[in-house]
């Protein structure tokens, strides 16, 4: 199974301090759901893992945030590609749970949803709880430089982020990102949107074999 798992906020979609609470609010970063729409037409499932602790503190209802889902659904559907399980841990900081990332519950539901092992599959978010769900398990964390992902790359990580052999992200917010693990941090190139999603194999092919191996082959090939 070629699995790929999506953070939203700030991944897929424009993020806010102020929680994204309503359908107008949600608005799709560009490039976004043709990305995805095209990881799903090459046999990707495409899962979304979300905090949603807005439900929680009472800014918005389920009924509301299903309505949001509903609308990322139809708009890679109409680019004629397909979402698969969304999971969202709907508790706050302080309710004690196991879903809320960087505990892994999210993610273990999609695999226990999907009957399939977490190991090598790609999460990519956009904040520091993504990469340590991520790294719980067993998974391949990446970073992309929308939502909160500037602010995150400046932090500085602990060694297991640093040092994972991140390969690269390639759709999300008008620029493909490339992560290269075999400097001390984090090399990123940028690559116009508008360029060829086939010249993101060029890219990952690259980063991969300075490396001596490609960890993600299937992804290369996807296109």
């Amino acid at each position: 199974m070629k699995l790929i798992i999506l953070d939203r906020d700030g991944v897929i979609n424009y993020d806010s301090d102020d929680y994204i609470k309503t359908v107008d609010e949600w608005i799709a970063l560009p490039g976004a759901l043709q990305a995805i729409a095209r990881l799903s037409r090459a046999d990707w499932v495409v899962a979304v893992a979300t905090n949603q602790s807005g439900l929680a503190r009472g800014y918005y209802s389920v009924s509301a945030l299903e309505s949001m889902h509903q609308v990322l659904r139809d708009g890679v559907h109409q680019y004629g590609g397909h979402i698969g399980l969304i999971t969202y841990c709907p508790h706050g900081p302080d309710d004690e749970c196991t879903c809320r990332k960087p505990l892994p519950g999210l993610l273990e539901q999609i695999a226990e949803h999907y009957q399939t092992s977490l190991e090598d599959v790609w999460f990519v978010g956009d904040s520091l709880r993504d990469l340590q769900a991520a790294v719980a398990v067993n998974a391949q964390p990446v970073l992309v430089c929308t939502g909160k992902g500037e602010q995150t790359r400046a932090q500085s990580l602990p060694d297991e982020l640093k040092y994972v052999g991140l390969a690269a992200i390639w759709f999300i917010g008008g620029a493909f990102l490339i992560f290269s693990s075999s400097l001390p941090f984090y090399q990123c190139v940028l690559v116009s949107l508008c360029r060829a999603l086939g010249q993101i194999c060029y890219w990952i092919r690259l980063s991969c074999y300075r490396r001596g191996k490609c960890a993600q082959r299937a992804l290369c090939n996807f296109v």
